[in-house]
């Protein structure tokens, strides 16, 4: 029989859908189970996302332009410099959800055996698009009794070799919902410009920052021009995850030209959904200061009812809608399981994400787990009620 590949040995599984199929068994045995796994939002999408796609009328369901089309560019540019970006169509192209953004992004500006600095605990997929890409992660650990807060400069400096290329940031945090704040990449501006490096910001949380504190892009720096490259998407801005539409955005033009012929090795974003974002760019602010104020609710929520646990500890984000949380367990994949498989309190359980899925480093976050307060508030309430009364009980108890 024929052999996979060794790239596909090495893929790893989502720590967000790998226990899928024992929720799945969870819910057929009759239990309620509680997704806090995934950041899948249950806001709603605005209506002018929803409008423009039903008021769609064409006769042939084109191709679009490799580099998404001009009119959406346009809206989009007028989105990023409305908050300081200072950027023209030119500077966009637009990607097959923020995914193509980071895989692309990599593509053209990594070769295979280069490396990137991330630090760590870090988005998931991080690690499965460089494994695509045969380039080397190279994790710098942040720790939760600071609220992973961005590492010492020092400790990048470490790592630094000739073959490193790029630094990962995603602010704010996914999955801790850390806010970087303009001294933090004030100090990473200095490391790139130092050793000549790239910075990829990840911003698909925008939006989403609370307590008055303002979000700073890498963009607003001056003189990273040639160094930045930003990778966005709307699956969380409008809660749009289905629309896998996303963008990359940079001033360097040469990285401009070579992740252009990439996008056009696969073709075109989908014309629907760029009717749909052009919609979305026009979405008043009185839709995103409900949903800050809902997901500011929700945060105090969770933060509040897990710190009064005994034994946990989870730092207050400063913005996204994730927290990443301290457990008195033996291991977090097993506890995960343990929740789905053997636990139910009233008929209910909770379905979280192991934290050792968002770490590179063999065995750190063993003891963490990342929650998305996408849930309505009372639904939160009944989940932590349930996680309380797990950990009351679990056998790996420590």
């Amino acid at each position: 029989m024929p052999k996979i590949s060794q790239k596909g040995v090495q893929m790893p599984a989502s720590p967000i859908r790998k226990l899928t199929p024992f929720a799945d068994k969870a819910k057929l045995e009759g239990k309620k189970v509680y997704h806090l796994n995934i950041g899948q939002p249950d806001i709603e999408t605005p209506e002018g996302m929803l409008s423009a796609i039903k008021g769609i009328d064409f006769k042939v369901w084109a191709y679009t332009p490799s580099e998404g089309t001009l009119s959406y560019r346009k809206k989009l540019t007028g989105y990023y410099n409305k908050i300081g970006y200072n950027i023209s169509p030119e500077n966009i192209i637009v990607t097959t959800g923020g995914s193509e953004a980071i895989t692309i992004s990599m593509m053209a500006c990594l070769d295979p055996g280069d490396e990137v600095i991330i630090p760590e605990p870090f988005y998931a997929n991080y690690n499965g698009f460089a494994n695509q890409n045969d380039i080397i992660v190279k994790p710098i650990l942040s720790y939760i009794d600071n609220g992973f807060a961005l590492p010492p400069i020092a400790d990048f400096e470490k790592l630094i070799t000739p073959k490193t290329k790029a630094i990962i940031i995603c602010n704010p945090n996914n999955p801790t919902g850390y806010l970087y704040s303009k001294v933090e990449l004030e100090a990473l501006k200095e490391l790139a410009l130092k050793y000549d490096l790239y910075i990829f910001a990840d911003e698909a949380y925008r939006e989403f920052c609370y307590d008055g504190r303002l979000f700073i892009s890498p963009m607003h720096l001056s003189g990273l021009d040639e160094n930045v490259i930003v990778m966005d998407t709307v699956s969380k801005r409008y809660s749009a995850c289905g629309a896998r539409l996303g963008c990359l955005i940079t001033k360097n033009k040469a990285v401009i030209a070579a992740a252009l012929k990439f996008a056009q090795a696969r073709l075109s974003p989908g014309m629907v959904e760029q009717i749909a974002g052009e919609a979305a760019v026009d979405t008043p602010d009185e839709y995103f200061e409900a949903v800050n104020k809902e997901y500011t609710l929700r945060r105090d929520t969770l933060v509040n009812a897990l710190n009064k646990m005994d034994g946990v500890y989870c730092p207050n984000p400063g913005g996204a809608f994730y927290v990443v949380a301290k457990l008195p367990i033996d291991n977090a994949d097993k506890f995960c399981q343990w929740m789905l498989e053997d636990f139910s309190y009233k008929n209910q359980t909770v379905m979280m994400a192991p934290a050792t899925g968002f770490y590179s480093t063999p065995d750190a976050g063993l003891n963490e787990v990342r929650m998305a307060y996408v849930l309505n508030n009372d639904d939160l309430n009944e989940a932590m009620i349930c996680l309380a009364e797990a950990l009351k009980i679990y056998p790996g108890k420590r």
